[in-house]
């Protein structure tokens, strides 16, 4: 059984998770009893298994207290990023028809005005003691019995996606079964098996809760017995740190992580024992060449390097040996097989670049928005999260960008991945993205905004250098014909680059 409860039964003082600032933790028989109690708490609210809940919380002990709550309520739940702005959240919450809104002291002010924009029908609680509008949480939950509910059923994730392209849309995932140990077989296989996860594991979880892979992770990797050691915020050196003291054996992270990680001065970065890896994740976006060999150079031959979506429609995977002798690959499919297609819907041969579909026979819809979910699929059942890429003769992915973000230039398709790769290797370069933008001779043109390392340097200078850099490694039409610098780039906290809010301000309305 893989679930906290029979951990609970057989090692019920080790610890389940554990914050890495403030130490605070909860014991496997602590979550077993909690998770029971937030489950008749939910009840007593009038949620009913299949009901909507949704809750905007920082990474804290509470926030997996609530996962395990609905998994064995049979609720689906919602995180809300906790980057969006009152009424992208409201917006989320009416959406998703949530029945409860949870929020913490933390965002006690920007809580209040997403109870506003939602209505006064909302039921709303709060850690951290009851505010107006809100009531306790944590005392309600304290008041429940400790045993299970009569009738058990695994609770289900509706995650939103993070509106990179557009705006969210909630994508329900449940499991095949509705046992309450039935875990993500997507992550049990990506864990379990490849990672080799188990119960003598310790985990780092580095990345905001409320995004599809850290979630599922942290999930996982209680169901497997093993402890997790959650950052309060991401921090390369406190990283580091963690891995030393905590003996950290799996952590999984995204490319600009490695990125953060590597420009670090060399003697900060190599004080730190890392000896106890066994293996790294990394996920979210493809990881640029250099990086991935900076870090296989540094860690060893523990990367392992997977491509999915919070659609849940396929998953591939590429250990480090396999990256090597497949450089710049995503991976091979571990269920089903890939298709790349062209825009009319045929075949591609391998090496060939199109469209990115899955043929797996796992299904996904788009809540609310059936036409968007129908874009999504082909005749024969193939669905795509809107990824460009090829296919080697071993059947290894590599992708080349999303398909929105490709820059037609005249009449050549550009991929911006390639020269973001690029750029984000100069030495003084922190963060970088490449678009397209308006050229009344070839309809785009490359345009690169950079996050320098140091903001006093930005300047026509480095722009030169930057872009005499990308030209002596790409053709013409790949180097950016002008940079602009800024001082932050807009990401999700989980290191997604939001390439729209960009593109809004070169491209007339």
């Amino acid at each position: 059984m893989k679930h906290p409860v029979h951990h609970a039964r057989v090692t019920p003082d080790k610890i389940a998770y554990q914050m890495a600032e403030s130490k605070a933790s909860i014991t496997f028989a602590e979550l077993d009893a909690r998770s029971n109690q937030g489950a008749h708490a939910l009840r007593s609210l009038g949620v009913e298994a299949g009901d909507h809940i949704a809750f905007l919380l920082e990474n804290r002990l509470e926030f997996m207290e609530i996962c395990w709550a609905v998994q064995r309520s049979g609720v689906i739940f919602t995180p809300i990023s906790r980057y969006l702005k009152p009424d992208e959240a409201a917006y989320i919450l009416a959406d998703c028809g949530a029945r409860v809104f949870i929020t913490s002291d933390r965002y006690a002010e920007v809580g209040a005005q997403i109870r506003s924009i939602a209505g006064a029908e909302l039921n709303c609680l709060m850690l951290g003691g009851a505010q107006e509008g809100f009531d306790d949480w944590n005392a309600l939950v304290d008041s429940m019995p400790i045993e299970p509910l009569a009738e058990e059923s695994a609770g289900a994730t509706m995650l939103y996606s993070s509106g990179t392209t557009g705006r969210p849309k909630g994508i329900l995932k449940r499991n095949q079964s509705d046992a309450i140990d039935a875990l993500s077989p997507v992550f049990l296989k990506i864990l379990g098996e490849l990672a080799a996860m188990d119960a003598d594991s310790v985990y780092l979880s580095p990345a905001p809760l409320y995004h599809s892979a850290p979630l599922g992770a942290a999930m996982v990797a209680a169901g497997l017995g093993a402890t997790t050691l959650i950052m309060e915020r991401f921090d390369e050196e406190k990283l580091l740190q963690a891995i030393e003291s905590h003996k950290v054996t799996h952590t999984q992270v995204v490319p600009t992580m490695f990125v953060r990680l590597l420009k670090m001065p060399e003697d900060m970065r190599l004080r730190y024992n890392t000896s106890s890896l066994v293996s790294a994740l990394h996920v979210a976006a493809p990881c640029p060449v250099e990086i991935k060999h900076r870090m296989i150079d540094w860690w060893g031959p523990i990367i392992l390097e997977y491509y999915a979506g919070t659609e849940g429609n396929g998953v591939t995977a590429a250990t480090t040996e396999e990256w090597l002798k497949h450089i710049g690959s995503v991976g091979r499919a571990l269920f089903g097989a890939l298709r790349i297609l062209d825009e009319e819907g045929a075949e591609l041969p391998h090496g060939e670049v199109g469209n990115v579909y899955f043929d797996t026979g796992l299904k996904f819809a788009y809540h609310n928005d059936p036409e968007k979910t129908a874009e999504a699929y082909t005749s024969e059942g193939w669905s795509t999260l809107g990824d460009i890429g090829w296919l080697d003769e071993d059947g290894f992915l590599y992708l080349t960008d999303r398909r929105s973000y490709t820059i037609i230039s005249g009449g050549v398709n550009v991929y911006p991945q390639e020269t973001e790769d690029l750029l984000v290797g100069h030495p003084a370069v922190a963060d970088v993205a490449v678009f397209g933008v308006p050229n009344e001779e070839l309809g785009e043109e490359v345009k690169a905004v950079v996050r320098p390392m140091d903001f006093e340097a930005a300047g026509p200078e480095l722009e030169r250098e930057l872009i005499a850099y990308c030209r002596a490694k790409l053709s013409a039409i790949k180097t950016p014909k002008s940079i602009d610098f800024r001082e932050e780039l807009p990401r999700t906290a989980t290191g997604k680059l939001i390439k729209r809010h960009l593109k809004a301000e070169y491209w007339p309305a």
